[in-house]
């Protein structure tokens, strides 16, 4: 169990997930760029948390919902948590995470969900074996089920956020084709500091063969 005063913001994971070193400029080094990308994300975002809540026959709908987690040491936001009356008269929670492009080949989306997901389990005492994430590009809903294997990866995620804050070291950077749409790619720098890397290991061993 996590301390209140040691809980990481539930985004952390996505963004370990799609870069640990992505993860430690934003979370370790506090670093922040905005693109066109991000800056439609956050206007959804913020769109959504603006909603009142409603009820809808059976389903009541609520926006911008805290979240926090002891047991994973997480806090933060879920944009929609859907509540479906169940015949027992129970509601059973299925939260909805807004994204705005298009689903994505990774893991890096379904377990921040995910992370959500854990978060309402602990917070209300009850089982949630499914949820949605939206993309604003296919203005459609993706449905994700939380299988073992999903928590396992959320779990280990967390875990691995918490590792990178208490270690304080941002990871080296390593180009792939995810680089290219990372808004902190011009304070990365993944191209230029590979080859710097390249260059150094390139001296180094012709030194040592002199």
């Amino acid at each position: 169990m996590y301390n209140p005063d040691d809980l990481i913001q539930l985004s952390a994971l996505q963004h370990m997930a799609f870069c640990p070193r992505q993860c430690a400029l934003i979370h370790v080094e506090q670093v922040w760029a905005e693109n066109r990308l991000t800056a439609e994300g956050r206007i959804m975002h913020e769109r959504v948390h603006e909603e009142d809540s409603v009820v809808r026959g059976k389903v009541r709908i609520d926006y911008g919902v805290p979240l926090r987690s002891l047991r994973l040491g997480l806090i933060g936001k879920a944009d929609v948590v859907e509540f479906h009356l169940e015949e027992d008269g129970t509601w059973r929670p299925f939260p909805v995470e807004y994204k705005r492009g298009k689903p994505k080949a990774d893991l890096s989306d379904k377990i921040q969900l995910c992370a959500q997901v854990i978060c309402l389990e602990e917070m209300l005492n009850t089982a949630v074996p499914s949820g949605a994430l939206f993309y604003g590009k296919t203005r459609r809903r993706l449905e994700v089920l939380f299988d073992e294997v999903l928590r396992r990866e959320t779990e280990q995620a967390a875990a691995a956020v918490h590792e990178l804050i208490r270690s304080g070291r941002t990871p080296k950077p390593v180009y792939a084709k995810r680089c290219d749409r990372c808004s902190l790619v011009e304070e990365c720098l993944p191209r230029t500091m590979e080859k710097k890397r390249s260059v150094k290991r390139y001296l180094t061993r012709m030194l040592g063969e002199s």
